[in-house]
């Protein structure tokens, strides 16, 4: 048998079965010894003789010189051996998503259009790395060089693989390429790998607070965010996004190190260094050398540092990312052509020094192909106007200002897969823009979360939009359906007295619960399942029911209360009576709602159930899968609620009438109680305490009507996705740089005058 027969056999990849047989691996895995047992057919005995040497050469030899440590799944006994066939499953299911997402993600960039802009690097200076006998993994006395990280994009899992310890720090500047190299990174290491390898998934790590969480159940918190699905219990009892970090399967490239908050730097250096983690690690260089003369260097790991793009480089590439001009004199000549040639034969002139500046990294190049080379009518020639461009930051600010303007120009056309692209006025859609990087800039995170949109607001004005479109909901609900049973001017009234009490009484329910605590309702990775063994969630269907009792009580006495003066005045009864009936009705109402909206309550909990593994894994799906979640909810709650008021307020009139005294009440009053109070209820529920309510209060509503957001706003995310602008990073999108993001984030601070208004506006 082959060698790549074997490891095609065996699932493992062709170096380590190349480095068993020479020799050059002195520490095999248990885990690949068994895979290869299995491939070679052993009887049970040989099968043994062979886990024994392996066992015994790892321990004599110690440590190898270029494997990369891993830490081991429990394989002992049945539970161990399904545990790892599981997380074996699971983790080829996580690489395919993985896959997926990233080749998306590089063509939506024009990454291979028309072919990867080149990015090299260079060592750093030895203060930024490790002692190399440390990244060698030698054990004490052995002494060796450094090895030879040289290469390019496309080489950069060979880079990686010849570093034993399996960590890698790549700094770079803004724009140098670091986000392109991490993505190719997990596309090659992908193609490559064997069923037992790590799976390489990006995190951005400037979300991770050292303080607050460790980094084991960070990473585990990011992937069930992600994928959803990985909230399913594992065997053993974890979840199995916390069981695949645990047992080494996922290879963590940790993106946007420099984005960590100024003081969590240090203690985030030294949470990595107290782990044994094999990962990547990318960083603006001056960032991670601050953190690095806080503490230490990242332990074991070596560094490289991207460099900038040459003339030739810009020679090879824009050329060939434009048609060729007419009537040239050679054949090839391109709009690029005066450009290129004011760089190479003036490049002391202020033009060519400015423009030479700027189109080093890889975000200018290709923003300066999207302004020019994508767009037909303008001149690259402009870039050399110094009049206009007296700086490099200048130059800098065109590029980016003018990229969501190129972006977004109108174009006939047709975009495969989707559809005709919706028409966006380009400023309606830079302000709309600078609106999201604005409200990701206050909130200090690069994820741009759904369920979050509506903390652009403050607490208190958060909490007072969501009363406000509760009070509505109701009143309407209360009028509308009311009339069915009153008279209009009776249920105008009505509706008035519920929708004030009911947006008043859910919106302290939603300051106590969400808005004092300055979190956000987040999605839920359940599903209303009545039947079946799922694991339940943390929340205690007990306290959920007193909530559920005490904001029930507070409701009907007020509104009881509310009622009862209204009606006496409308009969002229006496003040002293109106006051006793309305005291009598609150006491009344105030029952019959606590009795009905905290077991409710407690139903709602106890029915989640996590989602399985099929969940979505991109915004819109898991929008949508929420979407489906919360319908289900209100299936639940409406009928359940209205029932609960309706047929329990004629079970509670008697005793009620015994303490009180007669007491006037019909089975139409509770039909029409029953009927309001669960539509009612349900959409209070809705709009304060899940997280698609909020989207919809925020999203669909508020932002939309102040002039912030377009009215579909999934429309509008979903295009910016297509278009380049933002990128996907499994349930939240992003934008495609940190730089564009953080200069539209100022542009839309410092308006122009002809940028439009908050108020008014919508879809174009």
């Amino acid at each position: 048998m082959t060698q790549e027969a074997l490891a095609e056999r065996a699932g493992v990849g062709v170096r380590t079965i190349r480095g068993l047989e020479t020799g050059e691996r002195a520490d095999p895995r248990v885990t690949t010894v068994r895979l290869l047992a299995d491939a070679l057919g052993l009887s049970p005995e040989d099968r043994e003789r062979l886990l024994a040497a392996a066992v015994h050469r790892s321990v004599d030899d110690g440590p190898s010189d270029d494997a990369t440590p891993h830490p081991e799944p429990a394989t002992g006994g049945p539970s161990g051996s399904a545990l790892h066939e599981t997380l074996a499953d699971v983790a080829e299911q996580v690489a395919q998503t993985v896959a997926a997402r990233w080749q998306r993600e590089e063509e939506q960039r024009q990454v291979h259009d028309p072919y990867p802009l080149p990015v090299r690097w260079r060592p750093v200076v030895e203060e930024l790395t490790d002692h190399w006998a440390n990244i060698r993994r030698l054990p004490a006395g052995g002494t060796h060089g450094p090895l030879d990280l040289s290469g390019q994009l496309d080489e950069i899992v060979d880079v990686y693989r010849r570093l034993p310890s399996g960590r890698l720090v790549v700094l770079g500047r803004s724009g140098s390429g670091k986000s392109i190299l991490a993505v190719r990174f997990v596309l090659d290491h992908l193609k490559s790998r064997g069923r037992a390898d790590a799976v390489p998934v990006i995190f951005s790590v400037g979300s991770w607070d050292p303080t607050a969480i460790t980094l084991r159940d960070w990473l585990a918190a990011q992937l069930t965010r992600d994928q959803p699905g990985l909230a399913a219990s594992a065997p053993g009892g974890s979840s199995l996004a916390a069981a695949l970090v645990e047992t080494g399967r996922i290879l963590p490239v940790l993106d946007g190190f420099d984005e960590i908050a100024d003081g969590l730097r240090r203690p985030a250096l030294e949470a990595l260094n107290a782990t044994t983690l094999a990962l990547l690690l990318t960083s603006r260089p001056s960032e991670y050398a601050a953190a690095v003369a806080e503490t230490d260097v990242l332990t074991s790991a070596a560094a490289v540092e991207l460099t900038d793009l040459g003339l030739a480089d810009l020679a090879d590439y824009l050329p060939r990312t434009t048609r060729k001009a007419r009537g040239g004199g050679r054949r090839s000549a391109t709009a690029w052509d005066p450009v290129l040639s004011e760089l190479q034969e003036r490049p002391g002139s202020q033009a060519a020094a400015n423009l030479a500046a700027v189109l080093t990294t890889p975000l200018m190049v290709t923003l300066a192909r999207a302004v020019y080379s994508d767009t037909p009518d303008h001149d690259p020639a402009a870039l050399l106007d110094t009049r206009r461009f007296r700086t490099p930051e200048e130059l800098e600010d065109h590029l980016l200002d003018n990229f969501t303007a190129t972006v977004y120009r109108p174009r006939p056309g047709h975009h495969p897969g989707s559809g005709s692209r919706r028409a966006f006025d380009p400023e309606r859609a830079q302000y709309w823009l600078g609106y999201l990087a604005h409200h990701l800039t206050r909130l200090d995170t690069p994820d741009l979360e759904w369920w979050r949109l509506g903390h652009g607001l403050r607490r208190i004005p958060r909490t007072l939009v969501t009363s406000l479109v509760i009070c509505v909901a109701i009143g309407l609900v209360d009028g509308v359906v009311g009339t069915l049973f009153d008279s209009f001017a009776f249920q105008l009234a009505d509706g008035l007295v519920a929708g004030l009490l009911g947006g008043l009484l859910f919106g302290i329910a939603y300051w106590f619960m969400v808005a004092a605590k300055d979190t956000a309702v987040e999605p839920s990775g359940v599903r209303m399942k009545i039947f079946g063994r799922e694991r339940r969630t943390g929340r205690s269907p007990l306290r959920r029911l007193a909530i559920g009792v005490l904001c029930g009580l507070v409701f009907g006495i007020g509104y009881g209360f509310v009622r009862g003066v209204a009606n006496g005045l409308w009969y002229h009864v006496s003040i002293p009576l109106v006051l006793a009936g309305s005291l009598g009705d609150g006491l009344i109402y105030g029952v019959m709602f606590a009795l009905a909206a905290g077991p409710t309550f407690g139903l709602l909990t106890l029915f989640e159930t996590p989602l399985d593994i099929r969940s979505a894994v991109n915004p819109v799906g898991l929008l949508r899968t929420n979407g489906r979640t919360v319908a289900t909810q209100l299936l639940l709650w409406a009928p359940t609620f209205g029932i609960l008021v309706g047929f329990g307020s004629v079970l509670a009139i008697q005793p009620m009438a015994a303490l009180l005294g007669p007491v006037i009440w019909n089975v139409t009053a509770a039909l029409k109680l029953g009927v309001i109070s669960g539509l009612g209820g349900a959409l209070g529920y809705t709009f304060s305490l899940t997280s698609w309510g909020q989207w919809t209060v925020f999203s669909r509503i508020w932002l939309p009507l102040t002039g912030r957001l377009p009215w579909s706003v999934v429309t509008f995310l979903e295009d910016a996705y297509q278009r380049g602008v933002l990128r996907q990073a499994g349930a939240v999108y992003q934008f495609r740089h940190a730089r564009l993001q953080h200069h539209l984030a100022r542009a839309y601070r410092s308006p122009r005058p002809h940028q439009p208004a908050e108020g008014g506006a919508g879809d174009p």
